[in-house]
């Protein structure tokens, strides 16, 4: 019942997914994108940094590592006035002129590496005016540019003080052309262009296999998904060696189990419901008709045609009472009332009940309990269980027909147990018999029953979160039980 529909709900669900493919984008698409979007990224940011940027971070590169020469020149020149190799290393390593005068106006240093093109070393500027406006500087240092035809490009003069205020007070002075990086800019472009041309293509052609690689999974779990929509419930999910993937095809194999199980179970459901519902049915046409044809002036054959009107109207009422009250249970509707109660004067009023049956029904009923003992839990509906259970055994049961109910305090609670002597169950059946109108091979179809009986007994059990089960042995019979636990324990549960 619950899959009523089921075939429309598809069909609403399958026109769902194709309105949204429509409208949003596969992720084939989306991977390749993506990949695209970084790619582009990385190219524009290549090529500010590489063109764009080169200009203005030159000449401040330039000066830093002018001035960081400077600095080291000093050092050297400190350590060791008398030896300037280490001094002209610095110089033609940082295409740098240098000259070191010291406090008295005499040369101490001189280092061309442009072949009388320094700025220092001709007569473009003088140097003397320089090393006034060294001499004046608050901070001991000079920093200045200046455009050289000689060398066709601007050129940083740098100048520092070393040992200041001291009787060895020197002065350092250094030029450093800056290279044209028009021409370099020019060339870095094109090669750049050539460069992001050639990724482009093999980024396309990586992220156009990439995106297939990873989507075909996707794409062959959407169509297996949509056969099993379609009701093909042999389909294979596989998965494309991702764990999410790997994850999603065994969870949709899990479901189609199910959903195959249920499928089943709903055949099953209908063809038994239809058969108990027609069988009470035509039962009550039949012998209304001979009610109404045979029997309407004879008292006593209409009496008891009646009552197997009666009777049958009875059982036809049970099912659907039965099936109604599973539904509630099964979907939350039906709540537990929850109250203190004694389960042993409630089993022997169960008892006497049966006791009266047995006599109609040509069965005997036992029982046995302990002194009175207090629970927690759903009377009512624990009584329903008890009930089925009994019902289920006196249907069942066999040879000398006999019926034991027991009841036993444990550790865990008070121990409820039912044991018919009939054929009993097979091993590998015992797990199908709580399931909604499974019947045993040795079931006899005239034993007056909804089928439900056993499926309700689990719901209100577990609902009740206690634990149960079923023991069988084959030519002996068969003993259900269910344990309800301490009030402690139910209390916990709420």
């Amino acid at each position: 019942m619950k899959l009523k529909g089921l075939g429309e709900r598809l069909k609403i669900t399958r026109k769902k997914i194709e309105a949204a493919s429509v409208k949003n984008m596969s992720v084939k698409m989306k991977i390749w994108l993506a990949f695209v979007t970084f790619t582009a990224m990385v190219f524009i940011l290549m090529w500010l940094l590489e063109v764009v940027f080169l200009q203005t971070f030159y000449p401040v590169f330039k000066r830093h590592q002018t001035v960081s020469a400077a600095s080291k020149i000093a050092r050297i020149y400190t350590e060791d006035d008398l030896d300037d190799g280490g001094i002209q290393q610095l110089a033609f390593k940082n295409n740098m002129c240098v000259e070191i005068i010291d406090s008295k106006g005499i040369e101490k240093v001189k280092v061309d590496v442009l072949n009388g093109n320094c700025v220092l070393h001709g007569d473009r500027v003088d140097i003397y005016i320089l090393l006034n406006k060294l001499t004046a500087s608050e901070k001991g240092s000079l920093n200045i540019s200046m455009y050289d035809n000689a060398v066709q490009s601007d050129v940083i003069i740098y100048g520092t003080i070393i040992n200041r205020g001291e009787e060895d007070e020197a002065y350092i002075l250094v030029d450093a052309p800056l290279a044209p990086v028009g021409s370099i800019i020019s060339m870095i472009k094109t090669q750049t262009f050539y460069i992001i041309a050639i990724l482009l293509v093999f980024s396309l052609i990586i992220s156009i296999y990439i995106s297939n690689y990873v989507s075909r999974p996707i794409k062959n779990l959407t169509k297996a998904a949509e056969q099993l929509a379609m009701g093909n419930y042999d389909t294979r999910f596989e998965g494309g060696g991702y764990e999410e993937i790997d994850k999603l095809a065994a969870t949709l194999e899990f479901a189609e189990g199910e959903i195959k199980k249920v499928g089943m179970m709903q055949r099953d459901l209908i063809a038994n419901t239809s058969h108990d519902l027609r069988t009470p049915l035509t039962m009550m046409k039949a012998y209304a008709e001979m009610i109404r044809d045979l029997s309407g002036d004879d008292p006593v054959k209409r009496n008891k045609h009646l009552q197997i009107v009666i009777d049958e109207t009875d059982r036809l009422t049970a099912l659907v009472n039965d099936i109604l009250d599973l539904s509630k249970l099964e979907n939350g509707s039906m709540e537990l009332e929850i109250k203190d109660f004694d389960i042993t004067e409630k089993m022997k009023s169960i008892y006497s009940r049966y006791v009266e049956f047995s006599k109609k029904k040509d069965f005997h009923i036992f029982f046995d309990a302990p002194e009175s003992y207090i629970v927690r839990c759903d009377e009512g509906k624990i009584e329903r269980v008890i009930c089925n259970l009994i019902n289920n055994a006196v249907n069942y049961t066999a040879g000398d027909r006999n019926v034991y109910v027991r009841e036993r305090i444990t550790a865990e609670g008070v121990l409820i147990e039912v044991e018919d002597t009939g054929d009993g169950i097979e091993e590998d059946k015992i797990k199908l018999i709580f399931d909604k109108y499974y019947r045993s091979e040795n079931h006899k179809r005239e034993t007056i029953g909804t089928g439900l009986g056993l499926s309700i007994v689990k719901t209100i059990l577990k609902m009740h979160g206690y634990r149960f089960g079923v023991k069988s042995t084959l030519g002996v019979g068969t003993v259900f039980w269910f344990i309800i636990s301490d009030i402690d324990d139910m209390d916990s549960k709420k």
